[in-house]
């Protein structure tokens, strides 16, 4: 037995298969979650299985009906990945699949997983291709296109009259999609653009560059242990008199290790812990009491995913008809944490997005806080392109 499936017993024992598939009867939901549970990133990926979990153990039997759920590591290795979602549709035989965290490792699975049959719903990776000209009728993000929250910064970067940033990001999907992202709102001219090695460390040498160019802002895309280090180190640079502007870079995933760091620095979101939203409230609540630490969008979106299935399961009334479960799920038939929300017809939300702020609560956690809305009900830009199939 993995070490993931173990953990499974102990989070949520009375609805999670922790073992070799049992044989599945009409009454059985199966789901597959695959998020990234080791390396460096794991912190994102185990935000994103817990939200879930949460939400499974909240609501009992997703759908009404008696639910398994397996949890698999995709290792952040495409490979690794798109072989354990080829096992979870073709072995476990799982009716939908939950995950993943990064965009290339949705690259790896989006395909094998709809082209089973099974339907997948990202909670985080949303990648401009499948909102556009290759979505897919079995494939829903509950998160965002991952250029739009870059678009916030962008926004906010022509609002304050910057003409001169510096943008940062790693050489990947999403690294491509946050700068492209960034200058779809931003209007003003740029100071430099570095893509960097996916999982890089040391910036000594950009943040180098950043001092002698000395530019109006810098904004930077760097997830996970990237955007630990990069914060930090912006600081010990003595940049901090630059504007710092980010998406997914200080976040409740990486402000434990970054703390005063990232005090004062800006992000985009979708969503942030102190959203005057009933339903948020009370899903930071119970997260913070059950996990200990504050949740970030990727526990958020992967909450908001059990509760959609949830809904859609009970207005289909069960997976066996397909088109009629893919019909619900269209009608996202649940009430958001982050308040707004509703499917384009490329299956990606149209939401609310807002400026936040890294800030140190009263109980001395660090966490994002709304400073303003930036957009309403956006969709993305890519939705004119979806022939849906």
């Amino acid at each position: 037995m993995t070490h993931s499936r173990k953990l499974l017993t102990a989070l949520v024992a009375s609805t999670i298969l922790a073992g070799p598939a049992l044989a599945q009867d009409d009454d059985t939901l199966k789901i597959g979650l695959i998020f990234t549970l080791s390396g460096p990133a794991a912190v994102l990926g185990e935000m994103g299985r817990d939200g879930f979990l949460l939400a499974a153990e909240q609501i009992g039997e997703i759908g009404g009906m008696k639910t398994e759920i397996i949890v698999v590591d995709d290792e952040q290795k495409p490979d690794i990945a798109a072989n354990k979602a080829r096992e979870l549709v073709e072995r476990d035989e799982v009716d939908i699949v939950v995950g993943p965290i990064f965009s290339n490792i949705l690259g790896a699975i989006q395909k094998p997983v709809t082209d089973s049959g099974a339907i997948l719903i990202s909670p985080n990776a949303g990648t401009s291709n499948y909102a556009g000209a290759d979505c897919n009728r079995n494939f829903f993000v509950t998160s965002y296109q991952n250029d739009q929250m870059h678009e916030v910064m962008g926004a906010y970067a022509t609002e304050q009259g910057y003409d001169n940033v510096f943008l940062l990001a790693p050489n990947y999907q999403a690294g491509k999609d946050s700068l492209a992202g960034f200058k779809n709102s931003y209007k003003g001219g740029l100071a430099g653009e570095i893509f960097t090695q996916l999982g890089q460390l040391d910036y000594s040498a950009e943040l180098a560059q950043i001092a002698a160019m000395q530019p109006d802002a810098v904004f930077a895309f760097m997830p996970g242990g990237m955007g630990v280090n990069l914060v930090k180190q912006y600081r010990q640079a003595g940049l901090e008199t630059i504007p710092f502007l980010s998406a997914f870079t200080v976040d409740e995933s990486t402000l434990p290790a970054q703390q005063d760091a990232a005090l004062g620095f800006f992000a985009g979101s979708n969503w942030a812990p102190d959203a005057d939203i009933p339903e948020s409230m009370a899903f930071v609540e119970a997260y913070e009491e059950k996990y200990g630490k504050v949740p970030a969008t990727y526990a958020m979106q992967a909450y908001d995913a059990a509760h959609l299935i949830d809904g859609a399961i009970r207005q289909a009334g069960g997976v066996a008809d397909k088109d009629m479960l893919i019909a619900a799920l269209e009608e996202a038939p649940f009430t958001s944490v982050r308040g707004d929300f509703s499917f384009g017809p490329n299956h990606y939300p149209i939401q609310d997005f807002y400026l936040t702020k890294v800030v140190q609560r009263e109980d001395g956690q660090f966490a994002t806080s709304i400073v303003k809305k930036i957009f309403d009900d956006y969709a993305d830009n890519y939705v004119a392109d979806c022939n849906m199939k």
